[in-house]
């Protein structure tokens, strides 16, 4: 096992990582303060690894909640569901909420913590290679709008994040490839060494190497611990992490949520964002190439969807970057060195739109 530290002015946590946390009790009851868990996941994950975490857990008296699966439950009734059940159950503010599953059940557990009963503790127990990577790490929580995705939610920092890695064993295939966009991301946005270490590696991801498993999401970890750490509420760098979320967020918008995964839409957004960089003159043909390489190679969308240029503008005018009216974007000047700008001049992105990635 390996653990960082996330150093925050609130009080910083443990991401620890390695193969077969899940049978740990010690490990597993060491962030709970109180007498009482409520374990969140859902109908997939459950009969995976819930009486694993129930039994570690089992001297708090865990209340259990399943939720359906699937991206259409990031939505207020859920939460409404769900702390309707936490009542049931008689969970009071002592309570520690953890979150089993992936990206979906984190961000809905995390965001029931922070209001139920003005904020109780939670931990994450990411399943999914994009929630170890990603959406378990950095305290954003919420649900999704018909009208945009994660718009209704808040900051609410965890107490520990507890990934094991041995659940990727039973990770479907194309829910691994849509957690490798993530890691794609990291080496994209801000660390070339990693990005050229992908390049060399990929194939021994997609096979799920755990040597490998082990040290993407790690690196990704510490990556995305050390830029929170910097912004932990979006006012500046850490923008930079969504390269490639304004277009996959419009991209899952317009074709309902679900039908694509996040990944995928983030992977074909990337590379939109790659070829945008590339029309302003900051990114060489080469690097364009060197992307959408290694995005093909770890079974990802090339292009997007058959979306209308009215449609992407319409959905990306209320992206949670937008600021004063203006759309912004992570761009690249080279792989490894990402920036922010809304100085995008509308021909070049009406030609992409037009064009497709």
């Amino acid at each position: 096992m390996s653990t960082m530290t996330l150093d925050l002015p609130g009080g910083g946590y443990p991401i620890h990582i390695g193969t077969g946390l899940l049978q740990s009790p010690d490990l597993l009851r060491a962030p709970v303060s109180g007498d009482r868990v409520a374990i969140v996941t859902n109908e997939v994950v459950a009969p995976l690894y819930l009486a694993r975490l129930t039994e570690a857990l089992a001297v708090f008296d865990p209340a259990v909640v399943v939720l359906p699966d699937g991206e259409p439950q990031k939505a207020l009734g859920t939460i409404d569901r769900l702390v309707g059940a936490l009542l049931q159950a008689r969970c009071d503010r002592a309570t520690t909420i953890f979150a089993l599953g992936g990206g979906v059940v984190g961000d809905i557990a995390g965001f029931a913590a922070a209001v139920y009963q003005r904020g109780v503790p939670f931990v994450q127990v990411p399943t999914t290679l994009l929630a170890q990577v990603d959406s378990s790490v950095g305290g954003k929580t919420g649900v999704n709008h018909a009208l945009g995705k994660n718009m209704i939610g808040c900051f609410y920092q965890p107490k520990a994040v507890i990934i094991d890695t041995a659940t990727l064993e039973t990770l479907p295939d194309r829910e691994l490839s849509a957690g490798l966009a993530e890691v794609i991301k990291y080496g994209a946005i801000g660390n070339r060494d990693f990005f050229v270490w992908l390049e060399h590696n990929m194939d021994a991801l997609v096979r799920r190497d755990p040597a490998a498993l082990a040290h993407a999401i790690e690196t990704s970890c510490r990556d995305k611990a050390r830029v929170v750490m910097a912004d932990e509420r979006e006012a500046g760098a850490r923008a930079l992490l969504n390269f490639g979320h304004t277009f996959g967020h419009a991209i899952e918008g317009a074709m309902g949520y679900g039908r694509w995964l996040h990944g995928e839409a983030v992977a074909a957004g990337m590379l939109m964002a790659a070829e945008l960089s590339a029309r302003l003159g900051w990114l060489g043909p080469d690097d364009v190439a060197r992307l959408r390489d290694l995005v093909g190679r770890a079974r990802l969308p090339l292009a997007p969807p058959a979306i209308t240029p009215q449609r992407f503008l319409e959905l990306m005018a209320v992206d949670k970057k937008a600021a004063r009216g203006r759309v912004r974007f992570v761009l690249l000047r080279a792989l490894g060195e990402a920036f922010l700008t809304d100085d995008v001049p509308e021909e070049a992105l009406a030609g992409l739109l037009g064009a497709g990635a």
